[in-house]
Order: C-alpha cells, then sequence, then structure tokens
C-alpha cells in the first residue's frame, strides 16, 4: 500500500478521467506546467484497466489527494488554474474542441473593448475647433481617463486630410514628451481620436503664472521639447505647428508635443510643402517669404519664440495685423530707424536679434517669392537683452536664443545640438541616458519649482495669433 501510494504521489502530476458523456476519451491536467501532454507514459490507465484486487486501493489514494477531489463538472476550472492541456478525441485530427475555444475566452461578448465608440464615456468639452471638438473622457475598458478628439465626418469631403496624418504619425511615434494615441475609433459620423488626458497646456500654464516663468522650470520645459523634437526630426517628421497651446503640461510637469494635424513625415528637406504652416507669431521669415524649401530648421524657429516668451512673459513677435507686419516686428532691432549701413558696422555683435535682412546675412533672401526690398524698413541689429531683458538674468539663455531665432535658416541651432548646450549643464547627466519612454522626473532630483504670482486668465477660443484656434488640448 505504501508502495503504490507513493508510486501515485510521484507521478499524479497528470491524471485521467474518463467521461462517457464528456466528448473525451482522456482528459490530462498537469499541475503548473505548460508542458504539453505526449506518448503513453504521461497519461495513467483509467481505472477499468486495473486488476480488480487493486481498484479500491487506487480509488481511495486518488480520492484524498486534495487538489483533484473535485466533482468532474469542475475540471475546467482546474484546467484553468492549473494551465492544464487536454488530450481530445479531436486531436488526432489537430482541430479544437468548440467546448474548450469557449472556456478559453474570458471577456464577454458586451464587455467594453478598445475600438469600439461605447467604450468611453464623455465627462465634458474642452475645446471645439473648425473640424474637431474635444472632450474629457472616461475608458470603460481600465478606467483610465482621456482626451476624446471626435472628428466630424462629411459625406462629400470624407476624413480631413489632417486628422489622417496625424493619427497614422502618432500610431508610430512612443515618447514620453510626446501625446499617446491609446485608441482609434471609426464610425459612419465620425472619426475619434483617444489620446492620454494631460490636464493642461503651456499656453495656460504661462497665463496662470505671468510675468515669465521660473527659471530653472523654462529649462526643464525646454529640455523637454528639445527631447521630444530630436525624437521626432530624426525620423524625418516636422511638428510644423509648434505654439504654447500644442504643448500639454502634466500635474507633475512633463511636457508633451500634441496636436500632429499639420506634421509631415518625408525625406526633409523637401521642396513640396506649404508655406501656409504654423500660427503666425511662431512662423519663420524664411516660411513668411514664402519658402517651401525648409527643413526641421522650421521647427526651432519656433522653440526660439517659445522660449523668449517662457521667459519673458510675453509673445517675442506679436503680429497684430498680417505678415507684413509680423515681418516688421521679427526685423525690428531697435525702436529707432536708421538708414542702410554697411554690414562691416555690426562687426563683432554676437546674439544679436535679427535687423532687415540682406544676400550678406542672409544667402539667398532676394530670391525669396515675397521678399521685396523696399516694402521693410531697414532696422539695425542689437543685443537680445536689449529687446528682452529677462534673457541677461539667466546664465546662456541669451547666447542659445540667438542661436534659434536666426533669419538664415540653415544657422539654426538643431534640437539634438541643442539639448547639449551650456544652457542645460546645471541639469543631472541622467538625462541624457534616459530611455525615450521615460520621464526626466523619474530622476530623484528633478522638480519643478513654484511659480510667483498667479492668474486666472485662461486662452481665448480665438487668440490674437493671426488665426482662429481651438484651443483644446489635442
Amino acid at each position: 500500500m505504501k508502495k503504490l501510494r507513493r508510486t501515485l504521489s510521484e507521478s499524479f502530476s497528470r491524471i485521467a478521467f474518463k467521461k462517457e458523456d464528456s466528448g473525451f476519451d482522456e482528459i490530462c491536467v498537469t499541475k503548473m506546467s505548460t508542458r504539453s501532454c505526449q506518448g503513453s507514459d504521461s497519461v495513467i490507465k483509467p481505472l477499468d484497466t486495473i486488476p480488480e484486487d487493486r481498484k479500491v486501493r487506487v480509488q481511495r489514494t486518488q480520492s484524498g489527494f486534495d487538489p483533484f477531489e473535485k466533482p468532474a463538472g469542475q475540471v475546467k476550472r482546474v484546467h484553468s488554474e492549473n494551465n492544464a492541456c487536454i488530450n481530445a478525441k479531436s486531436s488526432s485530427s489537430g482541430k479544437e474542441s468548440p467546448k474548450l475555444r469557449r472556456h478559453s475566452s474570458p471577456s464577454s461578448p458586451t464587455s467594453p473593448k478598445f475600438g469600439k465608440a461605447d467604450s468611453y464615456e464623455k465627462l465634458e468639452k474642452l475645446g471645439e475647433g473648425s473640424y474637431a471638438t474635444v472632450y474629457k473622457g472616461k475608458s470603460k475598458v481600465n478606467g483610465k481617463l482621456v482626451a476624446l478628439k471626435v472628428i466630424r465626418l462629411q459625406e462629400e469631403e470624407g476624413t480631413p486630410f489632417t486628422a489622417i496624418r496625424e493619427a497614422s504619425l502618432l500610431k508610430g511615434l512612443k515618447h514620453s514628451n510626446i501625446v499617446l494615441l491609446h485608441d482609434i475609433i471609426h464610425t459612419k459620423e465620425t472619426l475619434t481620436l483617444v489620446f492620454e488626458y494631460v490636464h493642461t497646456d503651456l499656453c495656460q500654464y504661462m497665463d496662470k503664472h505671468p510675468g515669465g516663468l521660473h527659471p530653472d522650470n523654462v529649462r526643464l520645459f525646454l529640455f523637454q521639447l528639445l527631447r521630444g523634437l530630436s525624437y521626432i526630426h530624426q525620423r524625418y517628421i516636422l511638428h510644423r505647428d509648434l505654439k504654447p497651446q500644442n504643448l500639454l503640461i502634466s500635474d507633475t510637469g512633463e511636457l508633451k508635443l500634441a496636436d500632429f494635424g499639420l506634421a509631415r513625415a518625408k525625406s526633409v528637406p523637401s521642396h513640396t510643402y506649404s508655406n501656409e504652416v504654423v500660427t503666425l507669431w511662431y512662423r519663420p521669415p524664411d516660411v513668411l517669404l514664402g519658402s517651401t524649401d525648409y527643413s526641421t530648421c522650421l521647427d526651432m524657429w519656433g522653440v526660439g519664440c517659445i522660449f523668449v516668451e517662457m521667459i519673458q512673459g510675453v509673445a517675442a513677435f506679436p503680429g497684430m495685423k498680417d505678415i507684413q507686419d509680423q515681418l516688421e516686428r521679427i526685423f525690428l532691432a531697435s525702436m529707432l530707424e536708421i538708414t542702410k549701413l554697411p554690414m562691416e558696422s555690426f562687426a563683432g555683435l554676437d546674439n544679436t536679434v535679427l535687423g532687415t535682412p540682406s544676400e550678406d546675412t542672409w544667402p539667398g533672401v532676394h530670391s525669396l517669392p515675397h521678399f521685396k526690398p523696399d516694402r521693410f524698413t531697414v532696422y539695425s541689429p542689437k543685443k537680445l537683452r536689449q529687446a528682452w531683458n529677462k534673457l541677461g538674468y539667466v546664465d546662456h539663455a541669451e547666447e542659445l536664443a540667438s542661436r534659434f531665432l536666426q533669419c538664415f535658416p540653415k544657422n539654426r541651432l538643431s534640437a539634438q545640438a541643442a539639448l547639449h548646450h551650456e544652457y542645460f549643464s546645471h541639469l543631472p547627466p541622467r538625462l541624457w541616458e534616459l530611455p525615450d519612454m521615460s520621464s526626466i522626473f523619474t530622476v530623484p532630483t528633478v522638480k519643478l519649482q513654484p511659480e510667483s504670482g498667479d492668474s486666472i486668465q485662461v486662452c481665448s477660443k480665438t487668440n490674437s495669433h493671426g488665426k482662429a484656434t481651438s484651443n483644446s488640448k489635442h
């Protein structure tokens, strides 16, 4: 008896039951193992093959073995809990039992699933634009907050190309400083892009803290912006619509690039791009003058404008009328109008703002479609701190801003190079070693500082940047 019990305990990780009405000849249960049951030695013979004089003792041993002391109707649950494998009659034909398939699919047909409109609950409207409305929502799949960008479809026009472009680009972008696209829902009337929910944007953040942000916070925001841009630029993607409204800010201070409706993913530079890109205040002078031959330098001008705005507390070039007015503000270097001067008069002036361009300062400017020298007043360049005094209070800020705000596109600093500028020398070295999906705030010493001042201002739904904005976060 003891010998038989020991034999059974050694081999009882596999047990065979014979049940006439189950549809299976043998059910082999392998406890806590994913190995397949193959060969005759992996299955213990049913009781009817055991000699009569030993059958009673075998039955008593089996009934005392706790994990398997269950009615036949509970065999399926044992299978599920212990990674069982099943040898069925149909195994020889390679077909799985219908009963097993039903058991292996735990989700109910009525349970919420990704890709379904009824899997998300709308909570409140966040903003509305010309072709989309953004809602705060909640996922019924995992309970997380989301942002639902609902794009209206019209039979005559079909799906807006900006929505198709945004969805196709974001599906392939995985970075902590780029808004995450969770899901895409397509119905007859709408196309809904489901994003991670981020509670505010840089525009609202700056309006809440007027007069310029804390210098340490500006440094962290700019580092994250450059980190996200470097990621997409290395993949030949241009954002083409950088502005504070399109930079989301989480409650921990994480900055995320959003709204890729104008982004392009092609070999750069290209001669086929439009010059009708970027909100007026953040549009570079080469594009304002009609250039379509641009590359990643297009985005870097916007970085310079946003950098100045975060430090100074006001927009760098707030054009109020049209493209001509915007260009005048960019070229204006001092409030004193001057006559044309030879370029040698400006020798040795580093960190200067702009001035009216010429072939000497901007090779090829005369060939741009909209450049008419007689239309522009000639202004001399000057130090950036003379235009934005707070740049002079922060180490290396003026020099870095001047590297972004270059009229000649090829002179602008790239995102990757800017990450290694001296302006960031006080940040922990670990920030340059982080994986793409790791936030800079995973480094223990990195955190936002309290901002001085507070305001209840918010961005208007139609701003004065030269075009309407949805004021939405996505």
